[in-house]
């Protein structure tokens, strides 16, 4: 690792942290360097307990194995629905497309497990019984679609969180409710010493190619030749002689 590898930008970011943290370490403060050199932004998916390197990696993953997202035919009954403005959250039959709505049913959830055990166009069994099988949404674009009235029954294209079983009108607002609600975003500086998650295999790879002892000590060796680093550096060889004292006695 020479200077040319380490931007002028980055020497600049890696003196503003070291004056920001003046107890940081060796590992933490190169850990930072690699977060900023090759714009890591790691991201805990919570339901898998896995660590990704960034946000965008883990969400073109699960696209990619098809963890994200589904299509889904919803049916929109004749009439005007029970669904208006207000609504915040609806349970749709998808044998009948009838659909119950937060605020004009005193009880929507029960409600729509009653229709569906009784659905006469209901014609999946377990059992023997009817399934009671049903989608809800709390995105506004589908609801919109129950708050027209239709002259006949129609059939729309939806989207299906998989991790959440939840409608939405497109592939886009499956993606944002995953990034609000169902992942975590942790500092670089943590990802080694956590022991809850998991490091997803290509971002385990990555930390342990560039922790090499021999990559650590060029960056050492790079930062060195730059005076505003010197103390730094002293201190990091005082931290490192004291570990070696303790690890003989």
């Amino acid at each position: 690792m020479n200077k040319t590898m380490i931007p002028d930008r980055l020497f600049s970011e890696l003196e503003n942290f070291l004056k920001k943290n003046r107890k940081a370490d060796l590992i933490t403060t190169y850990l930072f360097f690699l977060e900023k050199k090759y714009r890591l932004d790691p991201v805990v998916f919570m339901r898998e307990k896995k660590i990704y390197q960034s946000e965008e990696e883990l969400i073109r993953t699960l696209e990619a194995e098809g963890k994200l997202w589904r299509e889904t035919e919803i049916k929109i009954q004749v009439g005007q629905a029970s669904v208006n403005d207000l609504t915040k959250k609806i349970y749709i039959c998808p044998f009948s497309g009838k659909v119950f709505a937060d605020n004009t049913h005193p009880n929507p959830q029960d409600a729509i497990y009653d229709w569906v055990s009784k659905c006469p166009e209901n014609t999946e069994r377990k059992d023997g019984l009817r399934v009671k099988k049903f989608y809800v949404s709390e995105d506004p674009e589908v609801i919109k679609n129950y708050i027209k009235k239709v002259k006949e029954p129609l059939k729309k294209i939806v989207y299906t969180s998989i991790v959440t079983g939840k409608l939405f009108n497109s592939k886009e607002g499956v993606v944002q409710d995953f990034k609000e609600n169902h992942l975590r975003h942790i500092p670089m500086k943590d990802v080694q010493t956590q022991n809850r998650f998991e490091i997803q295999e290509d971002f385990l790879a990555f930390l342990q190619e560039h922790l090499e002892e021999s990559n650590i000590a060029n960056f050492v060796e790079t930062l060195s030749k730059e005076e505003v680093f010197a103390k730094y550096m002293q201190r990091w060889t005082e931290e490192e002689e004291a570990a070696d004292a303790d690890e003989e006695v």
